[in-house]
C-alpha cells in the first residue's frame, strides 16, 4: 500500500467537513497513538476541538470509510454543547454564579454546596454528551452531510459500519465495545441490511 502524505489528506479532509466542523476542530497528525483516530472530550474552555489521526493506520481504510470516520468524529465534537438552554447547564451557572457570591460573602458552607451542585452538574451534561445517544446521533449527522457530498443515506451507512468494524482490527482489539455494537444495529437497519434496528431508548 501506498504511502500517505498527511498534509495531502488533511487538506481533502477539511474539504469534506461541514463550514462548522473547519472552524472548531482541528486534524493533527499523531503517529504515536494506537487509535485510528481519537479526539479527547471538549471541555468548556477548549476553543480548539482537535481530532488526531495516525496516518499509518488511516491509510488501511478505503477512502469512503475515511470521510464517515471523520465526519462521526466532527460531528460528535461539534454536537457537544455546554452552554444551551438545559436544566443541567441552568444548575452549573447558578452553582458557579452562587459560589462567586458565597465566596464575596466568605461563607464556607455556601461555597462548597454551589462548587458541588456546579460539579454534580457538570458531570451530568459530560455524560450525555458520552452517551449512546450523542453517538448515535454523531452517526445520523455524519450521514446526513455525506448525502450532500454525493454520498446515498445506505452508502453512507455501510462505509461507517463496515469503517467501524474495519478499525477495531486495525486496532488489534478482539470485538467491539458495546456502544459500537449498538452503532453498527443501527447502521445496519439505516443501511437497510437488517430489519431490526435499536430500541428507542438507545437513542434517547
Amino acid at each position: 500500500m501506498d504511502m500517505m502524505e498527511p498534509n495531502l489528506e488533511i487538506r481533502r479532509l477539511l474539504d469534506v467537513m461541514p463550514a462548522s466542523g473547519r472552524m472548531m476542530t482541528k486534524i493533527i497528525s499523531k503517529p504515536e497513538q494506537n487509535k485510528v483516530i481519537d479526539a479527547a472530550f471538549p471541555l468548556p474552555w477548549n476553543q480548539e476541538r482537535p481530532i488526531y489521526i495516525n496516518f499509518d493506520l488511516w491509510r488501511r481504510l478505503t477512502k469512503p470509510q475515511r470521510d464517515l470516520l471523520l465526519l462521526h468524529q466532527v460531528s460528535w465534537l461539534t454536537g457537544v454543547k455546554w452552554l444551551q438552554p438545559d436544566i443541567y447547564q441552568g444548575v452549573v451557572l447558578a452553582g458557579l454564579l452562587g459560589g462567586v457570591v458565597e465566596a464575596a460573602q466568605s461563607d464556607l458552607v455556601g461555597v462548597i454546596i454551589a462548587g458541588g451542585l456546579s460539579a454534580l452538574a457538570g458531570v451530568q451534561i459530560w455524560r450525555m454528551n458520552k452517551s449512546q445517544a450523542s453517538e448515535l446521533k454523531a452517526d445520523a449527522t455524519a450521514i446526513f452531510i455525506a448525502q450532500r457530498r454525493s454520498y446515498s443515506e445506505t452508502e453512507a451507512a455501510q462505509y461507517l459500519l463496515t469503517a467501524i468494524e474495519t478499525v477495531a482490527k486495525i486496532e488489534g482489539r478482539s470485538g467491539l465495545d458495546f456502544n459500537e455494537l449498538i452503532r453498527c444495529q443501527n447502521l445496519r437497519a439505516i443501511a437497510g441490511l437488517s430489519p431490526v434496528g435499536i430500541p428507542e431508548n438507545y437513542s434517547r
